[in-house]
């Protein structure tokens, strides 16, 4: 008996082919991206130790160091995701990029801890906007329904960056070290500053600012496009659509929060990683890097298969709050195995694959209830507000090992704030995030 394939069928097969072919033309390159800038916010941590001791950088300085990134990047990130609206996202994504790269490479001139201190807030300036103005730029071009998979898929190089930089970086350090008279430190922020810029100059020619611009979708094609994101604004119902609906909106706000200790987890676990597989008995620098990549294969992991989860289920909320919990047990457990290497790895490892799991589809939310200019503003509102955790994440930490010579207090702090955000993921209304 023949398949007679239906209208309906064939249409849906149609759409999902097209949306495929999107993927495969956008995502793999935003995935680079962001594995580059995320590789050069983080590598300091396993330079930390070699150039601590160079630049005489105690925990509570580096730990500043560290967190004085986040405030450039918070002063400027909804100004930047705004000027990506006007101008297009080929030219201040490539703008970004290529001034994050050359300051990045540019930190092996440091030689004082206020040199540190100054090139770090650079560098936070100039990679501001980078995230939420992807994110934003994915809204013109999928659906809603379509979000969660897509920004996990897009969002894997924050994982990779550090399955790809540990190990990379070790190697870095311990086989350039000294050659033409640089430390293995500074090589490695050489090295790794390069790809951002080369990333950068390529922008020009591989992104087109939306759908209508792309020359390699027919007709058909971008009307088929035009007709789903029409069709979910009008799911959407009465979103927002300008500056102030983005900006004085209650549930960025408790966005914002949420992301906040996102954030505070992260930082904690992407910064100070090398620290604590160190502190649990491992001395040699490549086999270190080689560690800190296991807990990011986890989250790699972790982010597929939540994002495609809620996809599939178009539920949003309990895929946030289940992974928080899982992740603040496994952190906390962490703190009463801080000479068990093996243990450390592994309680990190599943801490990894729930938290950052669960950003894929937090970072699907404020599309659910914005639109244009109140989405642009929304995005990069949620973030800086996010990113003040990497600015206290980084000093709590410095100053705990400083004071006490142990990371748990810090760490049993973020599970806590993980725990107490889950009721603002619950108090966020399913009717509007779950699509």
């Amino acid at each position: 008996m023949a398949i007679v394939e239906t209208p309906l069928a064939g249409k849906a097969g149609t759409e999902s082919l097209l949306y495929r072919k999107i993927t495969w033309k956008l995502i793999p390159f935003l995935c680079l991206c962001y594995l580059a800038a995320y590789l050069d916010r983080i590598n300091v941590g396993l330079a930390k130790l070699q150039m601590a001791d160079q630049l005489q950088l105690s925990e509570a300085a580096f730990g500043l160091g560290a967190g004085l990134f986040f405030v450039g990047y918070i002063l400027f990130e909804v100004p930047s995701n705004l000027i990506l609206q006007r101008v297009g996202a080929k030219v201040w994504i490539a703008r970004i990029m290529i001034t994050w790269g050359l300051l990045s490479a540019g930190t092996l001139f440091v030689t004082t801890p206020n040199q540190f201190y100054a090139i770090r807030f650079l560098l936070g300036v100039a990679e501001a906007g980078f995230l939420p103005g992807v994110l934003y730029y994915l809204t013109l071009w999928f659906p809603t329904y379509r979000r969660g998979r897509i920004i996990a898929l897009f969002m894997i190089g924050l994982p990779l960056s550090s399955v790809v930089g540990g190990p990379l970086s070790g190697w870095i350090m311990g086989h350039f070290d000294m050659r033409h008279g640089l430390h293995g430190w500074q090589w490695l922020f050489l090295l790794e500053g390069i790809p951002s810029v080369l990333l950068g100059v390529l922008t020009f020619w591989v992104l087109p600012n939306n759908y209508r611009q792309a020359k390699w979708l027919t007709e058909d094609e971008k009307k088929r496009i035009e007709q789903d994101l029409a069709h979910d604004d009008a799911e959407a119902g009465h979103s927002k659509h300008s500056f102030r609906d983005g900006f004085f909106n209650l549930k960025v706000w408790m966005l914002g929060g949420i992301d906040f200790s996102i954030l505070l987890s992260a930082y904690a676990m992407g910064f100070w990683m090398p620290t604590f597989i160190k502190t649990a008995g491992v001395t040699d620098i490549t086999t270190i890097g080689m560690l800190t990549a296991l807990p990011s294969v986890a989250a790699l992991l972790g982010m597929l298969l939540i994002g495609t989860s809620s996809d599939r289920m178009r539920e949003r909320r309990w895929h946030i709050i289940v992974p928080f919990i899982v992740g603040a047990m496994a952190m906390a457990g962490s703190t009463f195995f801080t000479h068990n290497v093996i243990a450390t790895v592994l309680l990190f490892s599943i801490a990894q694959a729930a938290i950052i799991g669960a950003v894929p589809v937090f970072f699907s939310l404020p599309a659910t209830f914005l639109r244009g200019t109140a989405a642009a503003t929304g995005f990069a509102l949620a973030c800086s507000l996010a990113n003040i955790a990497g600015l206290v994440s980084n000093s709590l930490m410095g100053l705990a090992l400083d004071l006490t010579g142990k990371s748990g207090g810090a760490l049993w702090a973020f599970a806590g704030c993980l725990l107490l955000s889950s009721l603002l993921v619950i108090a966020l209304p399913a009717k509007v995030v779950n699509r």
